[in-house]
Formats: structure tokens, sequence, C-alpha cells
């Protein structure tokens, strides 16, 4: 090869009289990335990406590069994973249900909590400030020995793989995270406002939230106005029919949280649909429930 041949810069021993557009360095064929006019290369060509803003969706999401939903996978690992711990060790459920209020008798049973606690008693749930078990009584589900048992998970995994793969391709993984979680927390917050002396677990809240988040997004996008109305519908009856044997509390909540975070993010203005926006908001709907949680613990514990 002669002195004054061009040699690519990344491979010294190829010639070539090609020049990348953006740098004008000389390239081989290996190294020419197609472009508008004429080729650059693998450098020019990250750096431009790098300037490039990913498009966000109407809700304010980035738009995924890849489709595939992976917190609803991680979610129905967690809940298969979660079923698996409290068939193994069934006392997780009187663990990390979502108890709003309870004594714990000298033989470890359950007991009415009626605002005091008798000697050898002692409170617990979220009026003892257990306050985790608004998220993780989401995660369990009734064991195999009740009368629903294992497919109290199936019907709810199924639920969630048929909507939450939709609704996260609609919101990205952050805001979909986000409504989900708040739909299980509006869930667990009026269980313990309407009926706080039970146990109730399950990741029916969230998923009903979920589809309140459907609703809207199709709504919002100018779907088939009857086909939504008899998806709500059915969702609904659901709600009134599982009420002889769940806890309509945990679903209504989750429903109405669902349905107030996504009907927020869809119809905000559209200089507020960004992270610090949408981020103040999620702040202020967090106090609004834990407000809601320390006046109902007022409330059961007289102050």
């Amino acid at each position: 090869m002669e002195a004054d041949t061009p040699a690519c810069y990344r491979h010294p021993s190829f010639e070539t009289y090609v020049r990348c557009t953006r740098c004008d360095r000389p390239i081989c064929p290996e190294c020419m990335r197609e472009a508008s006019v004429g080729h650059q290369c693998p450098e020019c060509v990250r750096d431009g990406n790098r300037s490039v803003r990913r498009a966000r969706s109407l809700f304010g999401g980035k738009v995924p590069s890849v489709t595939r939903p992976l917190v609803t996978y991680a979610l129905i690992a967690l809940n298969v994973l979660a079923y698996v711990a409290e068939v193994v060790e069934p006392e997780i459920l009187d663990r990390f249900g979502t108890l709003g209020a309870a004594l714990v008798g000298p033989d470890g049973a359950l007991y009415v909590y009626d605002g005091w606690s008798p000697p050898g008693f002692r409170a617990t749930g979220l009026v003892d400030g257990e306050w985790y078990r608004l998220l993780t009584g989401a995660f369990l589900h009734l064991p195999p020995d009740e009368s629903i048992g294992v497919m109290h998970l199936v019907f709810n995994m199924l639920a969630l793989w048929n909507l939450g793969r939709d609704v996260e391709t609609r919101l990205g993984t952050v805001r979909y995270a986000a409504l989900y979680l708040f739909s299980a927390a509006g869930g667990s917050v009026l269980v313990y406002v309407l009926a706080p002396d039970s146990n109730a677990v399950g990741a029916s809240g969230a998923i009903f939230g979920l589809a309140a988040a459907s609703y809207v997004i199709g709504r919002r996008l100018g779907h088939d106005v009857r086909s939504l109305n008899r998806f709500m519908a059915g969702f609904l009856l659901w709600m009134a029919l599982s009420a002889f044997f769940t806890s309509w509390q945990g679903h209504l909540g989750g429903l109405l949280t669902g349905g107030l975070v996504m009907y927020g993010l869809a119809y905000a203005p559209a200089k507020t649909r960004n992270g610090l926006a949408q981020g103040a908001a999620a702040v202020a709907l967090l106090v609004l429930l834990a407000c809601v949680v320390v006046w109902k613990t007022h409330a059961l514990t007289g102050g």
C-alpha cells in the first residue's frame, strides 16, 4: 500500500477512498453506516443517536424501543413467587396481608380490635403502623385450602396478562408501574376505611385499576365507545358478583384510584405531561392516601 493511500481509521489494513460525511475520516465497507447523504462512521452514528430525543406517547411516557411488557412479566413473577412462599409458610398471610386492625392474643390467634389492648394482647395491622401491608397484601392470594384457592391467583394473573401488556405499552414502564402500585394502595386504603377488621389479599385492586386505565385510554384515543362500555360493564358486573367471596372494597378502591391516575395522565394539559409535573401529582396523591390512613387510625384508636 502506498504511503499516501488513505486507510480506514478503524482498520488500517484496508485501503479506502470513502469518507464519513460528518467527520471526514476514511472508512472501509465494514465501518460504513448508511446515512441520508453518503455514509457515516460508527462513532458519528452513535453520537448522533445520543442527541435525538426519543418520541413520547400521548400520556408523557417514552415510546419504548422494545415492546415487550417487562413490568407485566415481573409483576406476574412476583405474584407467583409470593404464592409459593405462602404455601410453604402460611403465616405470611397474617404477617403481610392487608389487615387493618386486629389483636394478637397470647395463643397467637387474631381477635377483633375495639380500640384498646387487654393485658397479654397486642395490636397488629395498619393501626399499629404496619403500612407496608398496603402493598404486600396485593401480591398475596387465597391459599389452596380456601374455596377458590389457586383459581384466585390464576384469574388475577390472566387478567393482569391481558390488561397489563396494552397499558404498559401505552404508558411506558415507569408510569405503568406507578399506576399499578397506586391502584393496589388505593384498594388497600379503602379496605382499611370500610372493613378494617378484614385481612384482604389479592392483586384484584390493582387489576381493577388497570381496567379503569384501559377504559380511559380507549376513550382518550377515540376507540369504539360501545365496546369500551361493554368492557367496563363486564368488570363492574364481576365486581358485584365477586363481592360475595372477595373484598369488593379493594376492587372499588383500585378502580377509582386507577381511573383517577389515568385520567390525570390522559387529560392533563400538554405542557404538564412531563416527568416533573406528573411526579408532583404522584406525590400529592401519595400524601392524600397517607392522610386517609392517618385519619382512620386516629378514629380507631381514639387519638
